[in-house]
């Protein structure tokens, strides 16, 4: 824990000198994006863990949050700049910074499901994790546990995303004069948020629990995924800021 917490204020110093080097704030491509939301996902592990004893989870997130990090240095890293004209607006302090906030508590929702379907196989006999190599799951909560858990994590994740599709709308209309476009990031910002709004319901009022909850989750997050990076990658549009040249 005291490893992870160092890693975080590393991680934030090097988010604030970013900051200090862009002239602004540091998410406007996919490499800023991909520091803040790793360092997102670390401020909400290390939070929860002042209020109950999730250390459990502390080598997943952080093994994630590695990967996200070697991949914004490797692939998605660009030099320190400004930003495009329709990017020079407080909405990208509001809007892109809930935004990945969200993405940030999704990604940490989505760790704990996968947990959630491991521990639940090996408690149903799961010929491959009953083995001893896996002998680590039982230290884990019960499945029903980390479901519940999931499930409050993803709440608070929607209610920010469902921020964030409001927010993207009026800045829309103040940039280019329309609130919607069906511009692809819009398209799939909209599908995540149905995909998760699917689960909550499901969840909340279809009695949807266990391993079917967690898959939902898993695709939800799938989604998440491929707006940050396939939308920013393969599709042309207005919110194509990767950065990246091709």
């Amino acid at each position: 824990m005291s490893t992870t917490t160092l890693g975080w204020l590393l991680l934030l110093a090097a988010i604030v000198t970013r900051g200090i080097a862009a002239g602004r704030t540091p998410w406007a491509n996919m490499y800023e994006f991909t520091l803040v939301g790793a360092f997102v996902a670390l401020t909400v592990f290390l939070l929860v863990s002042r209020f109950r004893d999730i250390r459990w989870l502390g080598a997943f997130v952080t093994f994630l949050a590695v990967v996200f990090l070697a991949l914004a240095q490797e692939v998605f890293f660009v030099q320190a700049d400004g930003v495009q004209p329709a990017l020079q607006s407080y909405w990208l302090v509001i809007h892109v910074g809930v935004a990945i906030t969200a993405a940030g508590i999704l990604t940490v929702a989505f760790l704990t499901s996968v947990l959630q379907l491991l521990r639940d196989s090996r408690d149903n006999g799961s010929a491959l994790l009953n083995h001893r190599a896996f002998r680590w799951l039982d230290a884990l909560p019960t499945p029903g546990q980390l479901e519940t858990l999931s499930f409050r994590l993803n709440a608070v994740g929607f209610v920010l995303w469902t921020f964030t599709l409001i927010a993207g709308s009026i800045w829309a209309e103040h940039a280019w004069g329309r609130y919607w476009g069906w511009d692809p990031k819009e398209v799939w910002t909209f599908i995540v948020w149905v995909v998760y709004a699917g689960y909550l319901h499901a969840r909340t009022t279809r009695g949807w629990s266990g391993r079917r909850a967690a898959y939902f989750v898993v695709v939800g997050y799938a989604c998440v995924l491929f707006n940050f990076t396939g939308v920013n990658l393969i599709f042309d549009g207005k919110h194509s800021y990767s950065g990246l040249t091709s």
